[in-house]
């Protein structure tokens, strides 16, 4: 089965139910992201290949460039992160590119990890401005993505920003934290409590066995 426009995966997540071979394509990360979590949640053991996302840095840098809200939407993919605008709205993100929501408490209370990404230059300024963000947002903690190395300036200024103590794990994460594309890529991840579904849960479906070997989708790269 081939789905050229596979949007959430329906047809893919249908296919794959029924024990098809399938290839789903799409043009957009937000998509793509969207359908590798929904395949996931519904058929733990499913086997399956994307193609077309960036590899390395380089590669990255090169999406980047071509086309920064996809590199936005795709290095938010890389921390489960949920972004805050969808495939049309490109208004003003109010310094927010995504969130991380988790709860650790007996309330129940949805806490939030707010989410920057950048792919030019970055500076302490720009650590004080995602600091700003958290406090006008009173928000937990805060992330930010970033393609080009962080300095030592930076590093200091999340420092000083001390740490966030999650009482339901009894133990202190970082307030701030810089992760590169780099560091990402080689599976590092963020320091926070467990986090809630990036995309509203699918249900697990109970497969026929068939394992695909194929690819889960494509980017169409222009």
């Amino acid at each position: 089965m081939l789905d050229p426009f596979c949007g959430c995966g329906t047809a893919v997540v249908a296919a794959e139910k029924l024990g098809r071979r399938w290839v789903g394509i799409d043009i957009t990360h937000l998509s793509i992201a969207l359908m590798r979590c929904r395949l996931t949640d519904a058929f733990p053991n499913a086997e399956f290949e994307v193609r077309g996302e960036p590899a390395d840095v380089g590669s990255a840098r090169m999406l980047a460039e071509a086309d920064r809200y996809q590199f936005q939407w795709w290095a938010l993919s890389l921390v489960k992160a949920k972004p805050v605008e969808g495939k049309e709205k490109k208004g003003a993100d109010r310094g927010i590119d995504g969130v991380i929501n988790f709860v650790d408490d007996a309330t129940g209370k949805l806490k939030r990890c707010l989410v920057q990404v950048k792919s030019g230059h970055v500076s302490s300024a720009t650590i004080r401005d995602l600091t700003g963000t958290l406090n006008r947002e009173k928000a937990e903690m805060g992330l930010l993505v970033t393609l080009e190395p962080s300095t030592a300036p930076m590093r200091q200024e999340v420092a000083e920003a001390g740490d966030y103590h999650s009482p339901g794990w009894n133990r202190a994460y970082p307030k701030l934290q810089v992760l590169t594309v780099a560091e990402l890529l080689t599976g590092k991840q963020p320091e926070m409590p467990p986090t809630r579904a990036t995309f509203a849960r699918a249900e697990r479906i109970a497969g026929s066995g068939h394992q695909q070997p194929a690819m889960a989708s494509l980017f169409e790269d222009g």
